[in-house]
């Protein structure tokens, strides 16, 4: 199953007086990067999420944002009223030695948000983290990562469908191309005759088919048609029936890049040439899809 880069998935649980809220999300990147961010309560689980996160995902810029809400009257941030008389005593000394203004109440609630940031004024209960609540987290985040595999297999399941909707598309403008070429051969034979005519210069007929025969097979796109069909039946085949293919079939439009590359520089002929930009356009737009392919 193709699988998108691009995903989000959410999940909760509810132990006793506490919410957990396990969210995830995922942009596209050449390597895994993984944020997470959780409380300090949750700190020691943080290597074994990490590990989940990536095996699951692979591949890909990814946050995962664990939060905890209590419920009721439950409340575990106490204020450390001795931490908080002693700063307040050094700032008021600090102001007096400076000769600043106090006692208005603009200056006093300033004073009282700047004293409430500074370190160990408001302290959060640090408990213990119990087997039923890490059991509880686990469990948000596997279901959080079951969300966003579904959310990145349905965009997977877009992606794809558009990329080979546009592989068939380059396929059939390869396909176009071949009315032109007998055209186009005949076109170049006889252009080179009446060049040689208006110069008035003798020739030997033989020689000249001779030296048109060899320059006509330059431009012979034979071999380059060959590959662009192969490479288009593997790009669908890997697609089918691969995972984590995103690499692989950026590999693949490499090398269609090439043959469609040499179509144009031997093309001379201007439907074949307005074909071959066709196929540019297509294959463009191919690359920027499978940036975002796992």
């Amino acid at each position: 199953m193709i699988k998108s880069m691009t995903g989000y998935g959410k999940a909760e649980a509810a132990l006793g007086h506490k919410k957990i809220t396990v969210e995830i999300r995922s942009l596209n990147s050449k390597q895994t990067d993984l944020a997470v961010k959780l409380p300090a309560l949750y700190r020691p689980q943080e290597y074994e999420i990490r590990n989940l996160v990536a095996k699951r995902l692979q591949r890909g810029k990814i946050d995962v944002y664990i939060t905890v809400e209590l419920a009721g009257s439950q409340n575990s941030v106490t204020l450390n009223k001795q931490a908080f008389d002693e700063y307040y005593t050094q700032l008021m000394a600090l102001a007096d030695g400076q000769n600043m203004a106090w006692g208005t109440k603009a200056v006093d609630a300033a004073l009282l948000q700047v004293i409430l940031r500074l370190p160990d004024v408001v302290q959060t209960e640090t408990t213990t983290l119990s087997d039923e609540e890490n059991h509880a987290l686990m469990k948000a985040v596997e279901e959080a990562l079951n969300h966003i595999e579904a959310f990145r297999e349905q965009e997977g399941a877009i992606l794809i469908a558009d990329l080979l909707k546009r592989i068939d598309k380059i396929e059939s403008l390869k396909n176009g191309i071949e009315p032109y070429e007998k055209a186009r051969t005949e076109t170049i034979k006889a252009r080179i005759r009446e060049n040689i005519e208006a110069i008035g210069i003798p020739l030997d007929s033989n020689r000249l088919e001779q030296e048109m025969i060899y320059y006509i097979e330059k431009l012979d796109i034979t071999e380059e048609k060959v590959r662009l069909q192969n490479h288009c039946n593997y790009f669908r085949e890997v697609a089918r029936s691969e995972e984590g293919v995103g690499r692989k079939l950026g590999f693949i439009a490499q090398e269609l890049g090439r043959e469609i590359n040499t179509l144009g520089s031997k093309a001379n002929e201007a439907t074949m040439q307005k074909m071959v930009v066709e196929m540019k356009d297509e294959l463009e737009k191919i690359k920027e899809q499978l940036l975002n392919i796992l």
